[in-house]
């Protein structure tokens, strides 16, 4: 253990563009690491990019048929005997539940292994969250991400996002937007206390830079409605207000609000436009209706009504955008909700974090092209409720 708090002071002492260097000197010389690499996912989920330091060169390494890919995929480590009686341990980096990418180390193989297999994972553990503080302070991570040159509009929106994946002991939640690289208008946003989550997904009109531009105004005032304390159906009319006292109806924003619950498993929520939401209970999936209302920022002072409807545990609430049904096929056939029924049904047994990106790989293969003409979004939650006393019993559905 004693190592352990070594390799953990030298990653929180180290500057933030040296803690690849910090680890690797760390585990060579307290864990007899014979070689320590980083990769951080790919803003498409599609590769691990390495983290270069000279001398040092790398290619990427695919998600789908990796050992890194592996350990990332499945978030356990991931062993590989190497000649020689070397083992390499792919590591997932995750903070609480946000995937980063993977830390492989190469150790001399035999019973030394076995005994630092948890410290190592624990150390993995302390580079994400490092990580995440350095890219306050340097744009090393960010930079190391990018498979391709993203474009201002997508660079706008994914400093936005709160993350990619989460996980807490009532749910789940997994998403990915595409074009990861030419992304301008659909988004995510999420944030949790002891005892709500509140979870809303957009998809703003227009193109480019403008809309990019609608979509950080309508988030940046839904997050100042909720961090004053204001219920939902207050917090779209405040971003409403927002986005009208700009635009004046030229341009508006479509979201889908929840606020749930998270003793209960109650929602609230508000549907203001064009976002869907699918669920999948005990083996079917159907769509939750509700009331339509209108799109943010379309007329002046609209008033906003939420709706309740619960989740059970074992519920999984899929969020798609229009990007998603509206999909026409070469033949000119819409995705639509029967497709995005049997792709919720064939992901059933992945997790939340893993099931975005596998809907939004069938969905190119309807659209029978790789660039697509809009924006699509998909947001998994996973619903497993809290136990204890104080849990209401739920009754009814949507």
């Amino acid at each position: 253990m004693n190592r352990f708090v070594t390799a953990e002071r030298a990653l929180r002492t180290a500057a933030p563009h040296h803690l690849l260097d910090a680890v690797r000197r760390v585990l060579t010389d307290q864990y007899a690491a014979d070689s320590v690499e980083l990769y951080l996912a790919d803003y498409g989920l599609t590769v691990l990019q390495p983290i270069i330091v000279p001398p040092h060169t790398l290619q990427p390494v695919s998600v789908a048929n990796s050992p890194a890919g592996r350990a990332f995929g499945a978030q356990e480590p991931y062993l590989e005997n190497l000649p020689g009686d070397l083992l390499r341990v792919h590591l997932p980096v995750t903070v609480r539940g946000d995937r980063l990418g993977v830390l492989t180390v190469t150790l001399p193989g035999g019973e030394h292994t076995g005994g630092c297999l948890g410290e190592l994972a624990e150390i993995a553990e302390v580079l994400g969250h490092e990580i995440v503080v350095a890219e306050r302070d340097t744009d090393m991570y960010l930079q190391a991400r990018r498979r391709d040159r993203l474009t201002l509009a997508a660079e706008m929106q994914w400093q936005l996002l709160p993350g990619r994946s989460c996980v807490r002991p009532e749910y789940e939640l997994g998403a990915q937007l595409e074009p990861a690289y030419a992304v301008f208008g659909d988004n995510f946003d999420w944030s949790a206390t002891a005892d709500r989550l509140s979870l809303y997904v957009t998809n703003g009109m227009g193109e480019g830079i403008e809309a990019s531009l609608l979509t950080n105004l309508a988030i940046n005032a839904l997050r100042n409605a909720r961090r004053a304390g204001l219920s939902i159906a207050d917090q779209a009319a405040l971003a409403d207000q927002a986005v009208y006292a700009h635009y004046r109806g030229r341009c508006y924003l479509s979201v889908l609000m929840l606020d749930i619950e998270l003793a209960t498993g109650r929602v609230r929520a508000v549907d203001a436009g064009s976002p869907r939401l699918l669920r999948l209970r005990r083996g079917a999936v159907e769509r939750v209706p509700f009331d339509a209302q209108l799109p943010l920022g379309m007329f002046e002072e609209t008033d906003y009504v939420a709706q309740e409807f619960a989740v059970e545990p074992g519920d999984r609430l899929v969020f798609v955008s229009d990007g998603v049904y509206d999909v026409a096929s070469p033949g000119g056939e819409a995705y639509g909700d029967a497709a995005l029924a049997r792709a919720i049904q064939s992901t059933r047994l992945l997790p939340a974090a893993e099931v975005p990106r596998a809907v939004l790989r069938e969905l190119s293969g309807h659209r029978g092209r790789t660039v697509p003409d809009d924006d699509a979004l998909v947001v998994c939650l996973d619903w497993r409720g809290r136990e204890g006393p104080g849990k209401a019993e739920v009754k009814g559905r949507a």
